[in-house]
């Protein structure tokens, strides 16, 4: 698009280039006429008897050759680097023996300066997906977390004074190494695929009997909340993989499946809860007990389903997702 000062805008110069085509007016007359240089009124002249109307509009001011431009091998190098290592400018610059700006300006035009779309830890693309419904897709896991003992756990009270409370809480059991054992908590973690309305329960094991009583309580709250779940993602847990666990989701209607071993990014939804979990929950303050954090995972849970919003959703609440729920804005 011409500038605002332009002598010529695309409109002119049809009428410039008309003037000395199709009636026959000299360059002369025409670069007076439109008060512009003699080469000027020749160009558009000589683009119009070439191209018609269409040769009228601006080009393109990019050059046909860039005998500098970094080589395509050297290109290939900087994008390995930076899509399996996830190195930097500086660092890339430094293997290749570029300088970082050069660097950066190849990764802008090859869209890979930043990796939000890259996963961390493989570099493969991510692959999103969410389904259309809530309950079409749950998914469960367990996250463990170690017991607080009595007086706060050395996160807060520092080490020292931290084994001091884990040695007062411990029973009799100790570990290999001596050290007293105060137990784990074990997080059973439910969350909807396509709200990301999440359900938790806390219970001092993870066996196949106790992951059942959740998922029958999961799926009863769901159902309270107008939810029919139809399938269950989970990893490859013994729990999950008990005959018991097969059987009742048989009974529920509920369609098992399985994640890729070893590749925890399929069940990603709940992985990336169990961070928020810790992070809001867990480790967020100071807790004197184990009581006392298993007694705030409730109103925990209720923030974070009623009020706290959720980026992968526009910035809502999850169970801003769930329509006509009498109450689900309280």
């Amino acid at each position: 698009m011409s500038h605002a000062n332009a002598a010529l805008t695309p409109r002119h110069r049809l009428r410039l280039a008309r003037l000395v085509v199709e009636q026959d007016r000299s360059i002369v007359y025409a670069a007076r006429l439109f008060n512009v240089s003699w080469p000027t009124a020749k160009r558009w002249a000589d683009r119009y008897a070439m191209m018609g109307p269409g040769g009228m509009e601006d080009r393109s001011s990019r050059p046909h050759r860039m005998p500098t431009k970094t080589p395509q091998d050297q290109v290939r190098k900087l994008v390995h680097l930076r899509w399996k290592k996830r190195l930097g400018p500086v660092a890339i610059g430094v293997k290749l023996n570029m300088p970082p700006s050069t660097v950066h300006a190849v990764l802008t035009r090859c869209h890979l300066n930043k990796l939000h779309h890259v996963d961390v830890r493989t570099g493969e693309v991510v692959r999103r997906y969410e389904h259309a419904t809530p309950g079409s897709l749950i998914h469960v896991d367990v996250k463990k977390l170690g017991n607080i003992p009595d007086g706060g756990g050395w996160r807060y009270v520092g080490r020292q004074q931290g084994g001091k409370n884990r040695a007062a809480t411990a029973t009799q059991n100790r570990s290999v190494h001596h050290n007293p054992l105060i137990g784990t908590a074990f997080v059973h973690t439910v969350i909807d695929d396509h709200s990301r309305v999440a359900y938790a329960e806390i219970h001092n094991d993870e066996t196949a009997a106790t992951a059942v009583g959740v998922l029958h309580r999961a799926v009863s709250w769901f159902a309270a909340r107008g939810v029919t779940v139809e399938r269950v993602l989970s990893d490859n847990g013994s729990a999950y993989k008990s005959h018991l666990w097969r059987d009742t989701c048989r009974d529920l209607n509920i369609k098992v499946k399985k994640t890729r071993p070893y590749r925890p990014q399929t069940n990603g939804k709940i992985e990336r809860f169990h961070r928020t979990l810790a992070d809001g929950w867990a480790f967020s303050r100071f807790y004197n007990s184990e009581s006392a954090r298993r007694n705030a995972l409730p109103a925990w849970i209720h923030e974070y389903n009623h009020h706290r919003p959720h980026t992968a959703i526009g910035n809502h609440p999850p169970i801003s997702r769930l329509t006509n729920l009498p109450g689900q804005y309280s």
